[in-house]
C-alpha cells in the first residue's frame, strides 16, 4: 500500500479520498488554491500546500505545480478525484515518468477514452451502438453546421474532453448551433483546459443510464449495474437512483456485458463508468466512458455494500480485485440527491456566498458527503456541488421516503440551493412510478411556471 498520496482536487471529492486513505493507513498531502485556504480537505489533511490563486486555471489544472508539490511533498501517487486533470492523459503520462503513481486507469486508455471521439469510434469497431455524429472533431462552427445539417437536427455539441455535463449544447436550428457552439467552446476550455467540440445526434427524452465497472492490474473487469442518471438541469445530473426503474435483467446483461467489452478492448484498470442512453423503445447507444470515479459512485456503493474509493486505491497499489465482487448483487435501492449552489429560480444559476447555518440530516438509511462547514465560503470560481445526500432502503419507495424526509431535516443557509426543486421532483407523480427521462426536469419546471422561494 501507498504511504502518502497527494490528493489533486478540492470539495467534498477531495474530503472523501482522505477518508478512504485513512482507513487504508494513508497519509495524504492536499494541494490547494488561495480560495480554498481554509476548506476542510486542507484541515483534515497530514500536510497541504498551496498551488496558486482561486481560478482553476492558476491551481487545479496546473500539473506543474501539482507535480512540484508532489516531488516536495514525497507522495506515492497522486490521487486526481473527478473533474480537472482527472481524464487528463498527458498529466496521467507525467505521472508515470516521475515515478509517480496515478490513481486512476493508464494514460494509453485515458486517451482512447477520455477523447470522446476516439471513443465512439472505438465503440462501433467493437459492435456497441452509437447515435449518429460528426466524422471527428469540428474545427468551426462552419464544419459544426454541416455535420449538423447531414445528420438533421435537433443536434448536441458536446466537448470532447472531461464530462459532468460540461461543454454541451442542444442546438434545433443553425443560429442555435452558432451559437452553441461558441457558448460550449469557452465552457470546455474552462472547465478542463480544452476546447475541442464534435456534434451527436439529439436522442430525445431518453434515459440516461450508466454502468460501473471496475478492473485491476491482472486483467480482471467486472460491472457493478447502472445508475439511472435522467433528472438533469443544464445537462448536468441532479439526481441518480441504482437500480434504474426501467431497466429489466435482459436489458441490464447487455448494456453490461457492451461496457465490460469496452473495458477489456483497452485493458482498463481502475474504477469507471460506461454510459449509455436508453430510448423508449428500450435501444441503448452508447455516448461515452469517464476514466475516473463519478460523482455519483455514492449510489453504487450504498446499493452494492461496497467502497469503490477504497477499491480504486487498491487497484492502484496492485492489489487484485476482490473476487466476491464477481457475484456481487444489489442489496438494497439508492437515491442521491445532489444540493447545489444554484437559484433554481433564475435558471439554476451559481449562488456563491458563505454558510450561515448549517444542519445535516441523519437516521436510517442516510448517507451525506459534504466538504461543508458552518461558516464556509463558497467561491465562485468552481462547480457548484455543495453536498450529495444519499438514501437507500429495501425498496425505491423507503427510499424515496428517506431523501424526502432528509431534505426537510436538511437546513442549510446562507446560499440558494436546489433543495426545493429536489422536494418538487420527489412529490411528482411520474417520477414516484419511475416515469421519467432526460426531459424530465424541464417538463416539471414548465408545469410549475413561475416557482415561488
Amino acid at each position: 500500500m501507498f504511504s502518502k498520496v497527494l490528493v489533486a482536487n478540492r470539495g467534498e471529492i477531495a474530503v472523501r479520498v482522505i477518508r478512504a486513505c485513512r482507513e487504508l493507513g494513508v497519509r495524504v498531502l492536499a494541494v490547494y488554491s488561495d480560495a480554498d485556504r481554509d476548506s476542510l480537505a486542507v484541515r483534515m489533511a497530514d500536510e497541504a500546500i498551496c498551488i496558486g490563486s482561486g481560478s482553476a486555471s492558476s491551481s487545479y489544472l496546473r500539473a506543474d505545480r501539482i507535480i512540484s508539490a508532489a516531488e516536495i511533498g514525497d507522495v506515492d501517487a497522486i490521487h486526481p478525484g473527478y473533474g480537472f486533470l482527472a481524464e487528463n492523459a498527458n498529466f496521467a503520462e507525467i505521472c508515470s515518468s516521475c515515478n509517480i503513481k496515478f490513481i486512476g486507469p493508464s494514460a494509453s486508455a485515458i486517451a482512447k477514452v477520455g477523447d470522446k471521439v476516439q471513443a465512439r469510434f472505438h465503440a462501433q469497431k467493437l459492435g456497441v451502438p452509437v447515435p449518429a455524429g460528426s466524422e471527428g472533431i469540428v474545427e468551426n462552427e462552419q464544419e459544426a453546421l454541416k455535420a449538423a445539417r447531414r445528420i438533421g437536427f435537433p443536434v448536441v455539441l458536446k466537448a470532447v474532453a472531461g464530462g459532468g455535463g460540461k461543454g454541451m449544447r442542444v442546438a434545433h436550428n443553425d443560429v442555435s448551433l452558432v451559437q452553441g457552439f461558441h457558448a460550449a467552446r469557452i465552457e470546455a476550455e474552462k472547465s478542463f483546459g480544452e476546447g475541442d467540440l464534435y456534434v451527436e445526434k439529439l436522442i430525445e427524452s431518453p434515459h440516461h443510464v450508466e454502468i460501473q465497472i471496475v478492473g485491476d492490474q491482472r486483467g480482471r473487469i467486472i460491472h457493478l449495474g447502472e445508475r439511472d442518471c435522467s433528472i438533469q438541469r443544464k445537462n448536468q445530473k441532479l439526481l441518480e437512483e441504482s437500480p434504474s426503474p426501467i431497466l429489466d435483467v435482459g436489458l441490464r446483461k447487455k448494456m453490461g456485458r457492451a461496457a465490460v467489452r469496452l473495458g477489456e478492448s483497452i485493458h482498463y484498470e481502475s474504477v469507471g463508468t460506461v454510459e449509455f442512453l436508453v430510448d423508449g423503445s428500450g435501444a441503448f447507444y452508447f455516448i461515452e466512458m469517464n476514466p475516473r470515479i463519478q460523482v455519483e459512485h455514492a449510489v453504487t456503493e450504498q446499493a452494492y455494500g461496497i467502497d469503490l474509493v477504497k477499491e480504486q486505491i487498491k487497484i492502484a497499489a496492485g492489489y487484485p480485485l476482490d473476487k466476491t465482487w464477481d457475484s456481487r448483487a444489489v442489496v438494497q435501492h439508492a437515491v442521491e440527491m445532489r444540493i447545489n449552489a444554484e437559484d433554481v429560480w433564475k435558471e439554476f444559476r451559481p449562488s456563491p456566498g458563505r454558510v450561515e447555518a448549517l444542519q445535516f440530516p441523519g437516521g436510517p438509511g442516510i448517507r451525506v458527503d459534504s466538504h461543508l462547514v458552518l461558516g464556509t465560503t463558497i467561491p465562485p470560481y468552481y462547480d457548484s456541488l455543495l453536498a450529495k445526500i444519499i438514501a437507500s432502503g429495501q425498496t425505491r419507495e423507503d427510499a424515496l421516503a428517506r431523501l424526502g424526509r432528509a431534505l426537510d431535516e436538511l437546513v442549510l443557509e446562507g446560499v440558494k440551493t436546489t433543495v426545493p426543486i429536489g422536494k418538487a421532483i420527489l412529490q411528482d407523480p411520474d417520477f414516484r412510478r419511475g416515469n421519467y427521462s432526460t426531459g424530465f426536469l424541464p417538463r416539471l419546471l414548465a408545469s410549475k411556471g413561475a416557482l415561488t422561494d
